[in-house]
């Protein structure tokens, strides 16, 4: 049976523990009376059905994206045509978590061959910015609301290298859409207004940002209000009509160096023109079976791989989901991994990642061996693999011959930088400001440098072939997110609707990329509300500090499950989000 189909009546009773919290939590709220709906049929304790088809399938965040990549894929699109139509629109309806001022990873499974493609996608520190000169500005971390954060935006040239190499339809096709949307205007959605209000603030600190993505009155759009974006549909045209060169090349570059020239920033017109992605092999662990593929660094999708190394030697079914052990267990596996993460992870052309070393079964054994079943550990060193988080998008498109794309795109926090420059339309990302700039830091900020990032895509496969496509947003979330879902999806047997709706936990620790040591103590457990208070007093009396908070810190999952005994593809988008999954 597949793991997609129900199990047994335990994982519904495990799963309805956390969600009867929730009814509890919602009964005595005054203002909230409503419980929610019985479902007549399926697994009662999910959000929505799993989206069944028999051709192709999109899951975004927003369903005007899924709709533009559906088109693509009726007018006989591949799945990257599809994805990059969708990832368009994603810049206009939600500008603060993607947009071409910001960078992209993708895997993609090419059907035709039987492969995957890795492609990194993300820019490089400006040339002429050093780490003495921020040094000499008295900083300890580069801050995210200043030029000083900025990198190269590799979006556009991504979009570029996955057309030329897996796109049908015409590159100029692939954006009216997109352009439409951005001139005519779109009603804002509910979860993006929210985020949207949240950076007012930001925004009218330049006066470029607040012209081009608040309304006159300074404001930022509520729920259903129309917003325009004529700059960004004038960008648009430009990449539409001139290819990827509008934006290195052309116009784009130009005036975005000018204001960057205007406001002590570091860009140069050699830095676009220069500019070029890596086809980098993804890298595997097996789990139960599955291949799980993640893309090596300066990216932290080995972390999920680090964690799963270790997470296989425990019989977790049996340790019951959401329980304390269960918890305690993933906790400890996630911060070793993001102890390594801190330390080891940077541009693999200026130092040496030993990615194979960290992601073995070797490491996983020494590592499994650290952990204290009865205690928390609060403060874990990186180990020794050798011998001797933000706003972001997640897609994933499956097209009618199989063909996967598994993408991921960001500007890092909401809105990047939150700079627009001059006319574009469009924020330039910060990512720039996950450098460390301690001179030791394997991260440390250097001249044409990729910076640490935390965008991760993923892909499943049993018997070389695609099984799921996924993805989790949310910054440091996602590593971690990915871990939680797999688990739900391999050893719990949830669908995979189901695996993304269950509550999740997000360890906020104090190994950071930067360098930088937070609290020492063993970081923040943020847990859902739906967990009982039981589950979290026991992790207490573990020494855990355990946080139950509602918001938006974990992540935005969408996932395509590949039935190929059937011949149907099953979609599933986020349920914290706006997302939908749709097939035909």
């Amino acid at each position: 049976m597949s793991v997609c189909h129900y199990r047994s009546r335990v994982v519904a009773l495990l799963f309805l523990l956390t969600c009867s919290m929730t009814t509890a939590m919602m009964a005595q709220d005054k203002q909230s009376p409503i419980v929610g709906p019985s479902r007549p049929s399926g697994p009662e304790f999910q959000t929505r059905s799993v989206t069944v088809a028999r051709n192709g399938m999109a899951c975004t965040s927003d369903p005007r994206a899924t709709l533009a990549a559906l088109e693509v894929l009726q007018r006989g699109g591949s799945a990257v045509d599809a994805a990059i139509a969708a990832n368009a629109m994603l810049g206009v309806v939600e500008p603060m978590s993607c947009g071409i001022g910001g960078d992209l990873f993708a895997i993609v499974w090419d059907a035709k061959t039987k492969t995957l493609h890795g492609l990194n996608a993300s820019g490089r520190a400006p040339k002429s910015l050093t780490r003495q000169h921020c040094q000499s500005l008295g900083l300890e971390v580069i801050p995210s609301n200043s030029p000083l954060s900025w990198t190269v935006p590799g979006c556009v040239s991504g979009w570029d290298d996955l057309h030329k190499k897996f796109g049908k339809l015409p590159w100029k096709e692939l954006f009216s859409s997109s352009i439409r949307e951005a001139e005519e205007g779109f009603p804002v959605s509910p979860i993006i207004s929210g985020y949207w209000r949240a950076s007012e603030k930001k925004l009218s600190a330049f006066p470029t940002s607040k012209a081009t993505l608040l309304f006159d009155n300074g404001e930022a759009p509520r729920t259903g209000d129309i917003f325009k974006n004529p700059h960004l549909a004038t960008s648009y045209r430009l990449i539409a009509e001139q290819g990827a060169d509008a934006f290195y090349r052309g116009s784009i570059a130009e005036r975005i160096v000018a204001f960057s020239n205007a406001n002590k920033g570091f860009f140069s017109l050699q830095d676009f023109a220069e500019h070029k992605n890596t086809w980098d092999p993804p890298v595997s662990v097996d789990y139960r079976g599955y291949k799980v593929w993640e893309l090596p660094p300066n990216g932290q999708g080995i972390a999920a791989l680090e964690m799963l190394q270790i997470l296989k030697q425990h019989d977790l079914k049996s340790l019951g989901w959401g329980t304390p052990d269960y918890l305690h267990l993933l906790i400890e596996a996630k911060k070793l991994a993001y102890a390594d993460r801190a330390r080891y992870y940077a541009d693999p052309t200026f130092v040496d990642v030993p990615v194979a070393e960290l992601i073995s079964e070797e490491y996983a054994l020494k590592q499994n061996a650290r952990i204290n079943m009865q205690k928390a550990a609060t403060d874990i060193p990186p180990g020794d693999p050798r011998p001797g988080q933000a706003d972001t998008i997640y897609l994933c498109v499956v097209d009618k011959d199989r063909n996967c794309c598994s993408l991921i795109q960001s500007n890092y926090h909401g809105f990047g930088s939150g700079i627009v420059p001059d006319d574009v339309g469009f924020a330039i990302q910060d990512r720039g400001s996950l450098f460390a700039l301690q001179d030791d830091h394997p991260n440390r900020l250097e001249p044409g440098k990729r910076p640490f990032h935390t965008i991760i895509p993923a892909m499943v496969t049993k018997d070389d072939l695609p099984v799921m496509v996924l993805g989790l947003m949310g910054g440091d979330m996602q590593a971690q997110g990915h871990v939680q879902v797999l688990i739900n999806w391999i050893d719990f047997g949830m669908n995979i609707q189901m695996a993304g709706d269950a509550g999740r936990f997000n360890h906020e620790g104090s190994a950071t990329p930067t360098g930088l040591k937070g609290d020492a103590k063993g970081g923040v457990v943020q847990l859902e509300p739906t967990f009982p208070a039981a589950t979290m007093d026991a992790l207490r009396q573990r020494g855990h500090v355990v946080d139950p908070v509602r918001g938006s810190g974990y992540g935005g999952y969408q996932a395509i499950h590949i039935d190929w005994a059937r011949g149907i593809l099953e979609g599933a988008t986020e349920s914290r989000k706006d997302g939908m999954a749709i097939g035909y």
